[in-house]
């Protein structure tokens, strides 16, 4: 899953940069509003973390614009900005949750996940498929009961193909949801992803539509 962070205070923004990529989300972070514009532009993104008091203009008016304009990736508002008017502008304005500074990191990923849930259309945090069981909490899967361990980017590349379960999911949308900007990748290292997933949970799981795609067949 791939997050947009707007946030100008550069020590904040490489924590939490951090906080997100240890849990296993590729993130991209921006300074300024222009910034984050000209991201969204060529890239698409899960969730957006937005900061209100940017160098170039007021987050909260970017994001009624953004509304506006059709984006519907969620949007958490992290500000400092603690007053109640404050807080029910951002929820009015578009925002999917309001978190004043400081959060704790296991709190704002709680809040991404329930964001993110909400967005899918899901009541349960738990992903299941089949014999198949997946806690994006936890970080655990389990086949028939029995646990099996992933790396951090087979993890998220198993929860963006269940995600998305029944629908063919592009190889530069994988690529995407796996890697920012400024994080290299081998050309052949989402084959590899892949192939460590079938041999970890079954060649039947991912489906290879060749010159498109991958796709996890719906239960």
């Amino acid at each position: 899953m791939r997050v947009l962070l707007i946030e100008d205070d550069e020590g904040i923004a490489q924590g939490l940069a951090a906080t997100l990529r240890q849990a296993g989300y590729a993130v991209d972070a921006c300074a300024t509003l222009s910034a984050a514009h000209a991201a969204l532009r060529v890239e698409p993104f899960d969730l957006i973390l937005l900061d209100l008091g940017l160098p170039d203009g007021d987050g909260l008016d970017w994001l009624r614009q953004q509304r506006q304009q059709g984006m519907s990736a969620p949007v958490l508002i992290m500000t400092a900005r603690d007053a109640l008017p404050d807080r029910v502008a951002g929820l009015d304005e578009g925002a999917d949750d309001y978190l004043v500074k400081p959060v704790a990191p296991e709190e704002l990923l709680a809040r991404l996940r329930v964001a993110l849930r909400r967005s899918e259309g899901r009541a349960s945090p738990l992903l299941r498929h089949g014999t198949l069981e997946v806690d994006p909490a936890a970080h655990t899967v389990r086949r028939d009961g029995q646990p099996v361990t992933l790396r951090a980017k087979e993890f998220a590349l198993l929860l963006v193909l269940l995600r998305a379960a029944g629908q063919v999911v592009s190889r530069q949308r994988l690529e995407e949801s796996l890697y920012g900007f400024d994080e290299g990748l081998e050309s052949n290292a989402l084959e590899v992803h892949i192939h460590h997933l079938r041999k970890k949970l079954g060649d039947d799981l991912v489906k290879t539509i060749r010159g498109v795609g991958y796709f996890v067949p719906r239960p």
